[in-house]
Order: C-alpha cells, then sequence, then structure tokens
C-alpha cells in the first residue's frame, strides 16, 4: 500500500465527518428558491399593486378579472422562473457539491457532466474538472517519487552496510600494517634514506583509517551523550588543537567568546569533531600569505535569544555560489583528497543537538560557517530521541 493510500485510509472518518457537518451547514442556509424568487416576486408585487391602482377607474367586476388575471400571470412567472432556475442553476450546483464531497473522500475520478454547457456554469465545470485532473496527475507523481525514493533509501542501507562491513574488515588489518610500519622505522638507521618513506607510509596509513572512520561514522551513527557542561570549553579545546596544525602556515586563530553564555546539555566530543573539523576545513582553504602578515581565522561564541550561536570565518578562497548549496552532501568535495564526510558527519551530529548548521561565501574574501544550538536541556534530549 503507498503513502498516499494510507494517508486516505487514515482520512476517510475524518472527511466523512466533515462533509456530514458541511452538509448540515447547507440546511441551515435560506432556500436558493426563495432567495431567487423574492427579488422577482417583490418587483411583481409593485407592479400588481400599481396595476390595481391604474385600474381602479374600470367597473367593479372588470377590475376582479383583470386583477385575478395579472396575480395568475404573475404566479405563473414566478413558477417559469423557478424552473429555469431550478433546471440551470439548482442541478448543477447540487452535482457539484456532491463531487466535492467525493474528491475530499479521496475519489479522484469525480467529474461534472455540466461541463458540455457553453456558458458560466459550464466554464465553471470545466475548472472544477481541469482541477481534479491536476490533483490526481499529482498525486500519482508523488506516489511514484515516493516508491522511487523509498527504492533509492533501500539501496544506500545496503550499501551502507556493506561499506560499513569492509570499512571494519580492513581496519584490522590496517592496524597491523602501521604497527609494522612503526617497528621497522625505529630499527632504521638515523641516516637512512628509508625513514622518509617510511614517514609518508605512516601519514598514509593514518590517512586511511581517517577515512575509514568517517565512513563506519556515516554508516552507523552514534547517539550522543548530553551532558550540561560549558560550550566554551568544548569550542576552547579544539580552537587549541586547531592552532598546533596552523603555526607553521602563518595563520592566527582568534576566539571572541561573550561571558553571558550558559553552560549547553551536549556532547563534547561529538561537537569537537565537528568544530575542529570545521577549522582544519578553514586552515586548508587558507593559502600562506605571501606578505608578512599572516591570514586570520575568525571564531566566535555568543548567545542570542536562549541559542548559543558559534561562527568560524576564514579568509581564504570562498566557495562558488554554485557549489555551496552542495558542500553538506555526503561524498562531496572540492579537494583533491578526502571523502568529502566531513560537513555531512557536521551537519548530522548539530541536528542530532537540535541545532542548525550554515554556511555562506563570497569568491576571494572567505567562508563564514554558523552553528546554532538551544540552550535548554529539553531541546537537545528530544532531538536525540
Amino acid at each position: 500500500m503507498t503513502a498516499a493510500a494510507t494517508i486516505d485510509l487514515q482520512n476517510e472518518q475524518p472527511a466523512t465527518v466533515m462533509a456530514a457537518d458541511a452538509s448540515i451547514t447547507r440546511k441551515r442556509h435560506i432556500n436558493w428558491a426563495l432567495k431567487a424568487i423574492l427579488p422577482i416576486a417583490a418587483v411583481l408585487l409593485n407592479g400588481l399593486l400599481l396595476f390595481i391602482l391604474v385600474s381602479l377607474s374600470l367597473d367593479s367586476g372588470e377590475r376582479h378579472i383583470v386583477i385575478s388575471l395579472a396575480t395568475g400571470g404573475a404566479i405563473v412567472i414566478c413558477a417559469a422562473v423557478i424552473v429555469v432556475f431550478a433546471v440551470s442553476v439548482r442541478r448543477p450546483m447540487v452535482e457539484l457539491q456532491d463531487k466535492i464531497a467525493r474528491v475530499s473522500l479521496g475519489d479522484l475520478n469525480a467529474s461534472v457532466s455540466f461541463a458540455r454547457r457553453n456558458d458560466e456554469i459550464g466554464d465553471l465545470g470545466r475548472d472544477f474538472n481541469d482541477m481534479v485532473a491536476q490533483l490526481k496527475a499529482s498525486r500519482e507523481e508523488i506516489q511514484r517519487l515516493h516508491q522511487t525514493q523509498m527504492s533509492r533509501a533501500e539501496h544506500f542501507a545496503t550499501l551502507g552496510e556493506l561499506a560499513a562491513g569492509l570499512a571494519h574488515e580492513i581496519r584490522n588489518p590496517l592496524a597491523g600494517i602501521a604497527g609494522v610500519i612503526e617497528i621497522v622505522g625505529r630499527d632504521l638507521p638515523p641516516d637512512s634514506p628509508a625513514r622518509a618513506v617510511i614517514k609518508d607510509a605512516k601519514e598514509e596509513a593514518i590517512q586511511i583509517n581517517r577515512i575509514l572512520t568517517d565512513l563506519l561514522e556515516t554508516a552507523r551513527p552514534k547517539p550522543p551523550h548530553f551532558q550540561v557542561t560549558s560550550i566554551a570549553s568544548t569550542l576552547e579545546h579544539a580552537v587549541m588543537f586547531a592552532r598546533q596544525q596552523a603555526i607553521t602556515k602563518k595563520i592566527v586563530i582568534d576566539l571572541e567568546k561573550s561571558d553571558d553564555v550558559p553552560p549547553v546539555d551536549h556532547d563534547p566530543h561529538q561537537l569537537n569533531q565537528v568544530l575542529l573539523n570545521l577549522l582544519l576545513n578553514a586552515i586548508q582553504a587558507m593559502e600562506n600569505p605571501t606578505s608578512g602578515e599572516p591570514g586570520a581565522i575568525h571564531v566566535t561564541l555568543r548567545q542570542d535569544d536562549g541559542t548559543v550561536i558559534i561562527t568560524v570565518a576564514d579568509e581564504g578562497k570562498g566557495i562558488p555560489r554554485e557549489i555551496l548549496p552542495n558542500i553538506f552532501r555526503p561524498f562531496f568535495t572540492t579537494k583533491g583528497h578526502g571523502t568529502g564526510l566531513g560537513l555531512s558527519l557536521a551537519r548530522r551530529i548539530v541536528e542530532s543537538h537540535g541545532g542548525t548548521i550554515s554556511a555562506r561565501s563570497e569568491l576571494g574574501k572567505g567562508t563564514q560557517f554558523t552553528i546554532q544550538l538551544p540552550v535548554g536541556h529539553d531541546s537537545a534530549a528530544s532531538a536525540s530521541n
């Protein structure tokens, strides 16, 4: 059963009740025939009174005959008008009400028969039929997209399980290889040219292990372990580690904190991972300046209306506008190396904390990432569930 069909079945009883309520409401209205005939009857009555005044000059017998004929003519005219309204207006309106009730119950095969008329009521019928046809086409498209998304989700779930299994199996022998490289490196003479090769091999093993770790965390995300603690301390820890990476690249990391930022219910390890990822990306985006002035990364922490806001802004190359919407997609990267999972993991972690992460960039001027986290315990706890 498709999702649209499930929704239709779930809404069938409420829709029936709503249709019944609408029917009750319509019964309380003044009858359409009475509303249509009242103005006509008023005009005919006034005309009849005027006719009586004019006929006062006639004899009594002739006057009664003329008045009787005029009254009968008025009644006939009213009856004819009612019949015309019943055939040309009431019948289409009753049919339209019935079809609307059927559409509200999910029957998108309903159509009105008076759409063939060549007047305003026919236009109304054609518009109704076109609207129902568009609704039917939209529902079929939604069902098709739903089936496609479900198939794609199952496909990605299978690939995720396969990737997680492969990553787990690769990490074990990789740890043994890294250990052997470490032992071989220690046994080499200090002046051996092979030491440089050993160092490169060790760095490559570390990079492979980092990639496998990101892949495992994407395929099998761990729930955050919340604790109410200082978000400033978590940010300071990430900045301290990033500064060690930035020293050799003439990059300065400035940290500006507000004193009124309260403790936040968060997972320090996971948020440290997010912040460190943003800082390392900023360092990689910054070119070594040719002048004596170092480049700068500006990190700020402040509170605004119950929300903690963290920004990481660099002075790097920037991100093209057409690429910016894709940077949080898994496996999307503009670098020559890496898996493209860092920002995807960052967004998942921030959203699991009930927060949001966004980016804005300008070519040649740099990029700024903004993280917003709720201060309250309930927001974070509900997000983790």
